[in-house]
């Protein structure tokens, strides 16, 4: 395996990241929803409320790396389970600010630990230096990955509405 000349899916970084990512947050999923009847995105928009305040729904769902539209469905969704609030801006009812609700914040404070625990459990696979040098890394991966969203195929937009892909694939019917 090498990730620097990857061969095959078990070789590229975002695969490997994902496979990461389901895996270790598969218990953090089971506790959200079996446990706090929330899901993974609706604890995430908890989490950036208690981290950051209140903030606008496209600032939440641009500091959640999550699409507006999920964002918007998320935020509904805490509403109406009364842990968070949305606050219409004085002049403009279309524009609100989301806040953190009382019951937000007493399940924050109860589930934060325990995700957090099982991060540490997770990274405990780890010697202190390496944890240190997947710091670094990441960091460095983030921001190369921010720069090359800046630049490559910024004239492509998908379309996942259509299957993801502007390409035309050839019909099977021959069409």
């Amino acid at each position: 395996m090498t990730l620097s000349r990857p061969r095959d899916l078990d070789d590229l970084l975002n695969y490997r990241l994902m496979r990461l990512f389901a895996l270790s947050g598969a218990p953090v999923v089971r506790l959200c929803e079996g446990r706090y009847g929330i899901s993974r995105r609706e604890w995430r928009v908890l989490a950036l409320l208690a981290a950051h305040g209140a903030q606008s729904p496209s600032g939440l769902a641009e500091r959640g790396d999550l699409d507006r539209a999920r964002t918007s469905r998320a935020i509904g969704s805490l509403v109406r389970k009364r842990l968070v609030e949305r606050v219409p801006q004085p002049g403009d009812a279309r524009r609100a600010v989301v806040t953190l609700a009382a019951a937000g914040r007493v399940l924050y404070d109860e589930l934060f630990p325990q995700v957090a625990e099982i991060n540490r459990r997770v990274v405990a696979a780890l010697e202190p230096a390496l944890v240190a040098a997947l710091d670094e890394a990441l960091t460095r991966l983030t921001g190369r990955a921010a720069e090359l969203n800046r630049t490559l195929a910024a004239d492509v937009q998908a379309d996942r509405r259509r299957g993801g892909s502007r390409r035309r694939w050839p019909r099977s019917d021959g069409g």
